[in-house]
């Protein structure tokens, strides 16, 4: 076990210093200087040499590079903001709450809604409801946040008035961008409950529990829904992952002050220390996320571990 767990976390670092590097060179050949964003077009060359002199814009990419990773390693720094001259990491943990909010509450209700739908798709194999249940998950991972978003927008806000467009401070703000972020989760927990089931079903000890007289709820929740849980509980952890990096247009489209919204500000203004910062703190949350679900998996069938 401790074995697995080393490699896991040297595979955790791999990710990271991969996600780096590339974010890191991408935002270095972006079109558009920071200090001028930042000082105005009105500044004097003697100004702007300055303030690059002072970030060390001028220095050769390895050298920009090699010095962000010490001051992550060394001194848990991610920077410092241009625009607001903030710490990046006091930056990014001012809104964070927001997004574990939202992703947390899109979570809940994939899982509630996704092992609904996949229990009773899996009871009523090849039925109407079965095939409607797979379209609806076939529509649910394909369709994209953003317009989901939108048409929520324009049904329950425009026509109907039932909830607030925008705003992130009460219960029912919460509800549209949570059911509009958990969609695609629903459909790959309902698709996976659906499997995972199916295959628990057809196994002797589910016809013993049968042929013994017990009631079919209880054969379907007890003995079926018990024994799939493991691999619909995977998918859970790893979608929760997902959620946490994958919050960003939902937080646009919705007005929601979280890192998706604070990385495309951040990009707008040219403001590469927040949007490096951002996706490496994601990156990082979405990586330990499933290094649990790893380590928790292999706790539940040693068999992973060994492997």
């Amino acid at each position: 076990m401790l074995k697995f767990t080393m490699k896991r976390l040297v595979y955790l670092v791999l990710v990271l210093v991969g996600v780096s590097f590339l974010v890191f060179l991408l935002l270095y050949m972006t079109p558009g200087d920071p200090v001028r964003m930042m000082l105005g077009e009105s500044a004097t060359p003697e100004a702007q040499a300055e303030l690059r002199l002072e970030l060390g814009l001028d220095d050769p990419f390895l050298v920009q590079y090699g010095r962000y990773i010490k001051n992550i390693v060394v001194h848990q720094d991610l920077g410092t903001s241009y625009s607001t001259r903030r710490p990046v990491l006091d930056e990014i943990m001012t809104v964070f709450p927001n997004t574990v909010k939202l992703a947390t509450a899109a979570i809940i209700i994939a899982v509630i809604l996704g092992t609904f739908l996949g229990i009773v798709s899996a009871v009523r194999q090849n039925s109407l409801l079965d095939n409607a249940v797979m379209v609806l998950a076939l529509i649910g991972t394909s369709a994209p946040i953003f317009w989901i978003g939108i048409l929520m927008i324009i049904l329950f806000s425009v026509n109907l008035g039932w909830l607030p467009p925008s705003g992130f401070g009460s219960f029912k703000q919460l509800i549209m961008p949570a059911l509009a972020l958990g969609m695609q989760s629903t459909a790959v927990v309902a698709r996976m409950t659906r499997s995972s089931m199916l295959e628990v079903i057809r196994q002797d000890f589910v016809k013993t529990a049968r042929a013994k007289g017990q009631k079919e709820s209880v054969v379907i929740m007890k003995h079926v829904f018990r024994n799939a849980l493991i691999p619909v509980i995977t998918v859970v952890g790893l979608q929760f992952g997902t959620l946490l990096g994958g919050a960003m247009l939902t937080e646009v489209v919705f007005s929601i002050p979280g890192v998706g919204r604070l990385m495309i500000e951040a990009i707008k203004q040219r403001d590469f220390p927040i949007v490096q910062g951002s996706v490496l703190f994601v990156a990082a949350c979405f990586s330990l996320v499933n290094l649990a679900v790893d380590l928790l998996y292999a706790v539940v069938d040693p068999k992973v571990s060994k492997e």
